[in-house]
């Protein structure tokens, strides 16, 4: 017989130079009884996840972080580009809304005679004049004041719009990132377990070959490695699609790989102080920067109940006989029905003001009562994390190594193992779930704010 020995770099060698197809001869060269060919498939398959899939994973470039995922997003998109836009062209408008109106240049012929000797004759009838002039509005400093004030307004609301682009492009990058590492988590835990299946059905081969095990044994352990499969089908999918999702925000590059996830004990808001800090969110800022153009509109109403003069001055040339004439003239806009006009006005952008308002106080409730439910979402999460962690893990994997040992010391089924093994990939599937969807709401969180604007140092977003 030969030695029970099976050393590690002779096995990884071995897997090196041969398909996974052939494990079992290769765990049958190096071992001799069914006993020792199921703990040296075990170590084999050990082997091959350590030389084959590393290979195949491992990129030309660093593994792709979650910082680094969203630093490519908020440089290649075009909405931050679309917002600077829009905020010079406020500040432009300001600048022209300051200034007076332009001159009005006014030109026309007064008092040509129709008909008689005169008859459209510009020099000979004495009242007949050839006139050019000039008028300018003086419209009152305060309203050209206001409506600058207007559009510095609207840069302002367009500057607190690209930083929740900013916020909304972070979130939904990191979002996209950990949809690919859990993703890839769970892809990782169906090939572990995979792994398994196929030692298990060496194992059940080998047992019945030995005439300890039954045909049942057999087709039970290719039944759980075909489930494992599909599975693995399932979660390949999903990864496939992560992928695509964040190729969206970091380009199109399929081969990177993710990095470790960065830790997720603590979040940039505080429930204790949320009122305060929900207050200057980018959503809310954006209204409160309504309510302030609003609030400039009203005055601009107001100002307008005081009437802008306009003032003329022209030369009126006349025949070579008579001499020539200059005018000046004031218009003077009557306001003679300012109930019905300007106070009208006035009452309806003091309602647009005030709607402004109650819609921004109403989306500040939602808001908080909206994160505050996220937080105790996300706190529970990492309750029910740790507690799988501490607990239900350790205990379907103790569950599995004592079926195993009961299997192979002849005291139970296959059947039982299997049930076993499907208990643990459950344990594991429901963990990793469980993971994302506290990562999930850890970003959601933690990116309510541009990371160059946290309002608050970071902290374990607890109410202790």
């Amino acid at each position: 017989m030969q030695s029970s020995t099976f050393p590690l770099a002779q096995a990884c060698s071995a897997v090196s130079q041969y398909s996974k197809a052939a494990l079992p001869t290769i765990v049958a060269q190096f071992c001799g009884n069914a006993v020792l060919i199921f703990f040296a498939t075990i170590l084999v398959a050990l082997c091959a996840d350590l030389v084959l899939v590393p290979g195949e994973a491992l990129a030309d470039e660093a593994p792709l972080s979650i910082q680094e995922a969203q630093r490519r997003a908020v440089e290649r998109s075009r909405q931050i580009a679309a917002q600077n836009a829009s905020v010079t062209a406020s500040r432009e408008m300001a600048v022209a809304a300051g200034q007076l109106p332009d001159p009005v240049l006014r030109f026309g012929i007064d008092n040509l005679p129709i008909n008689g000797p005169d008859q459209f004759s510009v020099t000979n009838d004495f009242m007949t004049m050839r006139r050019v002039g000039v008028m300018q509005e003086f419209t009152r400093s305060d309203k050209r004041e206001l409506r600058a004030q207007r559009f510095e307004n609207e840069a302002e609301k367009s500057l607190a719009e690209k930083e929740a682009v900013i916020a909304s492009i972070q979130r939904e990058s990191a979002l996209a990132w950990l949809d690919v590492y859990f993703a890839e988590a769970q892809a990782k835990v169906i090939a572990q377990q995979n792994a398994q299946a196929k030692i298990e059905i060496t194992a059940a081969e080998a047992a019945y070959r030995a005439g300890r095990g039954s045909q049942a044994d057999v087709f039970a352990a290719h039944s759980a490695r075909a489930t494992l499969e599909d599975q693995a089908s399932e979660v390949g999918r999903r990864v496939a699609n992560a992928r695509t999702m964040l190729a969206r925000w970091v380009g199109d590059e399929p081969a990177f790989s993710i990095s470790e996830k960065p830790a997720m004990d603590s979040i940039r808001v505080d429930s204790s102080t949320l009122d305060m800090e929900l207050g200057h969110h980018p959503q809310i800022a954006i209204l409160t920067k309504r309510e302030q153009i609003a609030a400039t509109e009203v005055r601009l109403a107001q100002a307008d109940r005081k009437a802008d003069w306009s003032v003329e001055l022209s030369y009126s040339l006349r025949g070579p006989a008579y001499s020539n004439m200059v005018s000046i003239g004031v218009s003077v806009p009557l306001q003679w029905d300012q109930r019905n006009r300007q106070e009208r006005q006035i009452a309806s952008k003091l309602a647009a003001a005030e709607q402004a308002r109650a819609e921004r106080e109403e989306v500040l409730r939602a808001h908080v009562s909206e994160v505050r439910t996220m937080i105790a979402e996300w706190q529970n999460g990492r309750e029910r994390v740790a507690r799988y962690e501490r607990e239900l893990l350790p205990l379907a994997l103790e569950r599995t190594k004592a079926a195993r040992a009961a299997y192979q010391g002849g005291k139970s089924t296959l059947t039982e193992l299997l049930l076993a093994r499907r208990n643990e990939i459950d344990v594991r599937m429901q963990k990793v779930r469980l993971e994302a969807e506290t990562a999930r709401l850890w970003a959601g969180l933690n990116f309510l704010f541009p990371d160059f604007a946290s309002p608050s140092n970071a902290n374990d977003g607890a109410s202790k």
